[in-house]
């Protein structure tokens, strides 16, 4: 997999997954980092995340591969070369203490191992990804299911943002969100990603 040099996260952009927490919908993309220490690709193995520090929960999200240094003006098409599947892991026990303070996500979000990705395959353009659902399934059966249609702020918004706020470049990615449905895993889970009907990836949760 090429370097990555800055991982970008949209947290809250899909309206159901907001409503499943309690969370108001934002009027603006709300972005997150995660260190690269946390990327964990994703080939089938055993992977470590923390079992010690309350709910560990999955967000299956479809995440960007960004191909070339951001223009004002660019399209996404132009921007983005590849994409993947990934999980956002977030301990949500040590996150609703953190909110409740006002103090930052990365405790909750950062941790080693909280990006899991797929490999990244070719980019089909915006268009073409909307005509297909991704999904987790868990020990074989459907947890999330998501499609970008969806999605609260759209990829061109997410980019754009991303670029005027805090800059984007060739070798960031970006975790675009996820839908509704997120849970607590256990460990031993076996976790499936889906781009359609193809599997994308597979591992086990190991809680360590």
């Amino acid at each position: 997999m090429e370097s990555i040099r800055n991982i970008y996260c949209v947290g809250r952009n899909y309206g159901l997954h907001a409503a499943e927490l309690g969370n108001e919908v934002p009027d603006e993309p709300m972005i997150f980092t995660k260190p690269t220490h946390a990327i964990a690709v994703i080939q089938g193995q055993p992977i470590a995340l923390p079992g010690d520090r309350g709910e560990l929960h999955f967000e299956t999200e479809l995440v960007l591969h960004i191909g070339t240094d951001y223009q004002p003006g660019m399209t996404v098409d132009q921007l983005v070369d590849t994409m993947a599947l990934g999980i956002d892991f977030t301990l949500r026990d040590v996150q609703s203490v953190i909110k409740k303070k006002g103090q930052p996500w990365l405790p909750a979000k950062g941790f080693r191992n909280s990006a899991a990705v797929t490999a990244f395959r070719a980019f089909p353009g915006s268009d073409k990804v909307k005509q297909t659902e991704f999904s987790l399934r868990r020990n074989g059966a459907e947890a999330q299911r998501g499609n970008i249609n969806d999605m609260i702020f759209n990829l061109q918004v997410i980019v754009d943002y991303i670029a005027k706020h805090y800059g984007l470049g060739r070798g960031d990615i970006i975790y675009t969100g996820t839908p509704a449905g997120v849970a607590a895993v256990s460990s031993g889970d076996r976790m499936e990603l889906l781009w359609g009907e193809e599997t994308w990836g597979e591992f086990t949760v190991q809680l360590v």
